[in-house]
């Protein structure tokens, strides 16, 4: 039961890590929008800069994941074949 639960959480396709980073890009603009209310001025323009930046580096990061894990399956599958 846990392990189906479990697999809730993991990212399998392109369009779920689509849907993940877009939720992650509106929580960042939403704190950086707190971030130049908060902090008028050069410091809380680079603290915005800062909470979108890191939806960018999250999102390239969760993109060669999937990209690495689809390539290490294709590559596992070859090697069972060649085995056989």
């Amino acid at each position: 039961m846990l392990r189906k639960i479990g697999r809730l959480f993991v990212i399998k396709t392109r369009w779920e890590a689509y849907i993940i980073i877009y939720a992650l890009a509106l929580g960042a603009t939403a704190r950086g929008a707190q971030y130049l209310t908060e902090y008028p001025g050069w410091g809380g323009k680079m603290l915005f800069l800062a909470t979108t930046g890191a939806v960018f580096l999250a999102g390239a990061k969760i993109l060669d994941c999937l990209k690495f894990e689809r390539a290490e399956k294709e590559a596992k599958a070859a090697q069972e074949v060649a085995a056989d």
